[in-house]
Order: C-alpha cells, then sequence, then structure tokens
C-alpha cells in the first residue's frame, strides 16, 4: 500500500477512555504541541459526572476533544476526523461523535467479554453493535505493546499500563506528524524530580510513533501548516487560567491587593489554585469552609481596600446570594465569578451550560440588581476578568462575571498583551474629608461612592446589611429607601456610559440577526459564516454586556427583519431582551443537555427562518 502525506488545514481529534486512562493529558499535550508548533487549536475537555464511576462503565468515560487548523478555529469542532477509544465504554460513549470518514482507533487488549458487558453492548460484537463497520478501524494491542516497549524499564505492571496512553500518545504524532521534542521536554519537565522515569515515558512514546509508521492500517499522514498569525509571543491558555490572570492585571494596574476568598467547586476551582500560585504578585487566597464563608472574606477584604474576588460555579452563587445582596447594599467592589455547569442543583457538575444567567440577574432578595459581564471565549476571560475588576472597583459595586465549563476548561492559543495598552484603574479611594463625612455621597457622573479604607481619622462610618441614608446613618425612612434604592439601581444603568457599544459582524442590516452571549460564541460565528457562505442575509450580534446592555442594542435590532436568540438554557437571554426591549419579536433556539452546540444544528435552525 503506497502512504501519503495528505496536507488539510483542519483535524478534529477525541480522546477517550476510562478516567484512570489518561486521556486528558494524552490530549492536553497533543494540543500543546499543536499550539507550539504554530497551529490554530480549540479544545474541549470532557470530564465524567462521577468522581470514580466503576471502571469500564459509560458513566466513568473520559474524553478530551482538540480542533487543531492551519487557519482560524473557533470551536472544538461538531465531529471527530479521529477517534481514540481505549475500551468499549468509550467507543459505546463517543462513537456518535465520529465522522463518516473518520478513522478510529481501538486498544483491542480492552475489548475482553467482560468489558464488552459491562459497558452495556447487548452483542460480544462492539463494531457491528454500533454499526461503524464502514469507518477506518484500526485495533491495536495497545495495552500489550506497552507492555513490550516497557519490560526492562524496571517499572511495576500497574506503572507501565498507566503509561499506554503515552503509547497511544505517539500513534497520533506520527498519524499527524506531530514532532515529539515538545512532549519530550514536557517530560523532562515533568519528572525532574524523578528521573528515572523519564526514559521510559520517551521510550514509549517513541515506540507508539514507531509501531503507527510500520504497521500497514495507517496508510495515510496528514499535515496541518502552521496557522498565520499576528506577530507576538503566543501561550496556550485555558479559561480559568486566563481569568485568574486577568484578575491579576487589574490589582496591578489598579494599585489594589488581590484577595480571593474561595470554596472549591467543579469547575472554577482551578482559578483559585491559579491565583494562590502567584504569592509573589501580591496575591492573597483563603480556601474557605463554604461558599457563605468565601464571599463574606472577600466582602471584608474590599472594606479593607483590597481587589475582593470570590469564584464558584451554580450551586456556589445560590449560596451567595445574600452575601452579594450585603455587597451590594454597602456599595463595595466585588468581582464574583461564576463559572455555570449544569444544573439544578448539584447537575451535571462536569457539564457545560448557560443555565444561571436569571440567577445572576435576579438571584437576591430586594430591589437588588447588579452588573453582569460575561466572557465569550478561553482567552477573552482575561479581558472579561480584567473589565470585571475595573467596573467593580471604579464604580464601586459587586459584578458577576459568567463564565461556563466549557470555557473554563477549554484552551486555545492567546497572544499574551502588553499591559501598556489596558487602560488604567482609578478607583476612588478617598483619603481625608472637609468637613463631616458623607459614606454615601455620589460621584455626579458614575453615582459610586468613594472608598474610605478603615484606620482613617475622619472616614469612620458604618456599613452592614441595614438601610442607610447618604450620612451613613442607619433609616427606616420610607421615602430615604426608595431614594437609596433608585440610585443603586442607577449606578448600575450609567454602567452603560462606560462599555463599548455593541458591534456587529456581518450586514448592518440583513433578514436574519443571530444573537447569543457568552461562551457559544465560537459557534455561533462558525454558524455565521456557514451561512454567509451559501448566500444568506445574516448577521451575528453576540453580547459580552448583559447588565446594563449597550446603548445601541435597540438601533442595531431594529435593522433587521428577525432576530433569533441562540442560548444553552431554554431562554433567559430571550426573556431578559423581551423585558428590555419589547418591540422587537425574538425567535429561539436553545439547548439544555450539558453540551455546547453543534454548529450545523445552528445553521440548520437559522435557515428555517428564510
Amino acid at each position: 500500500m503506497q502512504h501519503k502525506v495528505i496536507d488539510t488545514k483542519d483535524v478534529v481529534i477525541r480522546f477517550c477512555g476510562d478516567s484512570g486512562d489518561g486521556m486528558q493529558l494524552t490530549g492536553t499535550l497533543f494540543a500543546d504541541a499543536s499550539a507550539l508548533y504554530g497551529n490554530e487549536i480549540s479544545t474541549f475537555p470532557d470530564y465524567p459526572a462521577e468522581i470514580r464511576a466503576p471502571h469500564g462503565t459509560v458513566s466513568g468515560v473520559s474524553g478530551f476533544q482538540v480542533h487543531v487548523g492551519a487557519q482560524e478555529v473557533n470551536t472544538p469542532g461538531d465531529y471527530a476526523d479521529v477517534l481514540v477509544a481505549m475500551n468499549p465504554a468509550a467507543l459505546r460513549a463517543n462513537a456518535k461523535w465520529a465522522k463518516p470518514t473518520a478513522t478510529i482507533i481501538i486498544d483491542d487488549d480492552t475489548f475482553t467479554e467482560d468489558l464488552i458487558k459491562r459497558a452495556g453492548y447487548a452483542t460480544m460484537n462492539p463494531i457491528e453493535e454500533l454499526r461503524i463497520e464502514d469507518r477506518n478501524i484500526i485495533v491495536s494491542p495497545i495495552t500489550s505493546l506497552t507492555k513490550e516497549s516497557l519490560k526492562d524499564s524496571g517499572m511495576d505492571q500497574k506503572a507501565i499500563v498507566r503509561c499506554k496512553n503515552m503509547f497511544t500518545l505517539g500513534m497520533c504524532f506520527y498519524m499527524f506528524n506531530r514532532p515529539l521534542e515538545y512532549t519530550y521536554a514536557y517530560l523532562e519537565k515533568k519528572f525532574k524530580k524523578k528521573p528515572e522515569l523519564i526514559a521510559p515515558n520517551k521510550k514509549v512514546l517513541f515506540d507508539g510513533y514507531n509501531y503507527a509508521s510500520n504497521i500497514q492500517a495507517i496508510a495515510n499522514t496528514y499535515t496541518i501548516k502552521p496557522a498565520k498569525q499576528e506577530k507576538g509571543v503566543y501561550r496556550n491558555i485555558s479559561g480559568n487560567q486566563a481569568t485568574a490572570w486577568g484578575l491579576i492585571a487589574a490589582s496591578e494596574k489598579s494599585g489594589r491587593p488581590l484577595f480571593c476568598g474561595s470554596y472549591p467547586i467543579t469547575p472554577a476551582t482551578a482559578i483559585l489554585e491559579e491565583l494562590a500560585i502567584h504569592k509573589n504578585l501580591g496575591v492573597k487566597t483563603y480556601q474557605a469552609e463554604d461558599e457563605i464563608a468565601g464571599i463574606c472574606t472577600a466582602i471584608g477584604a474590599a472594606y479593607a481596600g483590597n481587589m475582593a474576588v470570590t469564584t464558584t460555579s451554580g450551586p456556589g452563587l445560590s449560596l451567595k446570594s445574600e452575601a452579594l445582596g450585603l455587597a451590594m447594599i454597602t456599595e463595595l467592589p466585588l468581582v464574583v465569578v461564576d463559572v455555570q455547569r449544569s444544573g439544578p442543583s448539584t447537575g451535571i457538575p462536569t457539564k457545560t451550560e448557560q443555565t444561571d444567567l436569571n440567577q445572576a440577574l435576579y438571584g437576591r432578595n430586594g430591589e437588588c440588581p447588579v452588573a453582569v459581564i460575561a466572557a465569550h471565549s478561553p482567552s477573552h476571560c482575561f479581558d472579561a476578568a480584567f473589565y470585571a475588576g475595573k467596573f467593580a472597583m471604579e464604580h464601586m459595586m459587586p459584578v458577576v462575571l459568567l463564565s461556563e465549563g466549557f470555557l473554563g476548561n477549554g484552551s486555545e492559543p492567546w497572544k499574551i498583551p502588553s499591559m501598556k495598552d489596558y487602560p488604567a484603574i482609578n478607583p476612588p479611594i478617598i483619603d481625608s474629608s472637609e468637613g463631616a463625612y458623607q459614606p454615601f455621597a455620589r460621584d455626579a457622573k458614575t453615582f459610586a461612592r468613594k472608598w474610605a479604607f478603615p484606620g482613617k481619622a475622619g472616614l469612620e462610618h458604618r456599613v452592614g446589611g441595614l438601610e442607610k441614608n447618604t450620612a451613613g446613618v442607619i433609616s427606616s425612612d420610607p421615602e430615604n429607601h426608595e431614594k437609596m434604592v433608585a440610585e443603586r439601581a442607577e449606578k448600575v444603568a450609567r454602567l452603560a456610559d462606560y462599555i463599548p457599544e455593541q458591534k456587529v459582524i456581518g450586514a448592518e442590516k440583513a433578514d436574519v440577526l443571530i444573537v447569543g452571549w457568552g461562551g457559544t460564541f465560537g459557534h455561533l460565528y462558525s454558524a455565521y459564516n456557514d451561512l454567509a457562505d451559501e448566500g444568506k442575509s445574516v448577521a451575528l450580534c453576540h453580547f459580552d454586556f448583559i447588565n446594563p446592555l449597550p446603548k445601541n442594542t435597540a438601533d442595531i435590532f431594529r435593522n433587521y427583519k428577525k432576530i433569533i436568540v441562540c442560548e444553552l438554557n431554554s431562554g433567559q437571554f430571550a426573556d431578559y431582551l423581551r423585558a428590555k426591549h419589547p418591540q422587537f419579536k425574538y425567535e429561539q433556539y436553545n439547548k439544555v443537555q450539558g453540551q455546547p452546540f453543534i454548529v450545523e444544528d445552528v445553521v440548520a435552525a437559522v435557515r428555517k427562518l428564510f
């Protein structure tokens, strides 16, 4: 069989196996090698919802999908060109994501009668039962080959078997002409304190590469050329890491030390972990005993003059709601990061959704509006976090930053910016007062009060959840309460004067406007491109600023005959737009499955409007 090297513009690879098979690491190393090679990438880790599901069951399957391109890549891809399935359960859970033309690599050693039954198959022939006989199936004894590769390594059998993911990675590196050097460097760094493990891991990686080059089953290999990018220094970054760095950047620009009080929760924990690394930058982190303690310590830190942050996911935001009302009525700066996951209640902890929007907008007692910002991609999490910090401090109010599990765990190349290109952050700090200090006197433009730190003579004032008047005195006067409620709401509304105008991708006037927010951007942008290529009269309007909405929102909407709002919930943003701009009619396309959009499904939904 003649070997061919085929140039391709992009490829989607999905690695899947049992939770202990190392698929997250395998996918990450393939993605990192591709990013360092110069490709555009987008990744989607797909974790099992159970902490430790029974071995070999569908509920315990862990996956990692990576989209590698020689040009712009906006999503991790809908369906896989290559599916790596390390056991029968992984194949059963992920066969539906393999393209009709896909190559499927399976570990023949794991397709035993016991594991096939445990995965829930009705027959002993999974490939036939799943109706994937027409795919290019590469059946390899990966576990046996790994054992043979490392038989003289001195490692025990359990440790050797754990290395089968590296053997598989070597096979994929051969198939897509990925250089091994980047992963060699990773192994040298990872096992610096256990140097005896470096050589065996390098060997099994190379042996997987060499095995793939010698078997006839892989007839073709593929080359994805480096993408053309703006000049600069790039790195692969996840959304949670970018969020942490954006918060640190805002702290640096403001001159206020960063404090994060949080309780670990999937999928937000990595933000707290990343912040904890950077004590050298003056970052203080506190792992509280629960969600309530986390936000309350952050509010205390804000009162003391810190840039205060708390991080969580949907269930934690519920628990923080009373204290978030406290931050709002005391008018202290606070960033609340909500990395959304499937709900309600515990829901499906490792799966992504956009179902916390109503909670972010309305989930507090009393008249308690807060600013709400949404990140739209893993790298954009940096900017979203930076501006959440800027607006919280300059406008003296809590800001909810909505991310999503898809963004927080996903990654993409990020051009490292120069901080001189970011605006200054100027909190309204007060050091002294002429005459009697009025703690809730407001700036004429922003309606923000001054930020007075404890210990400054003449600026002593009381904070707390009870209503107060401008002088900071507790008051139950009806007129004063209504006045303060209106002023706090007006302060949030006036943020619209400081956020950028909404932009539209595509024609300024068209038949259909696709509207979205948050982490659906890449899928909606891809759908827009596909529709535009078909000659459809379509445009895309994607919102990063939710409350308040950009001031030109209505001006945009009136230029389109039909508006369709696409979101990973039952229609929360569509309902919000109906409340804010009822003069327009909104069509909806919704998905609540704990999974991102499929681009072709969005395209099909929009086509129905023409």
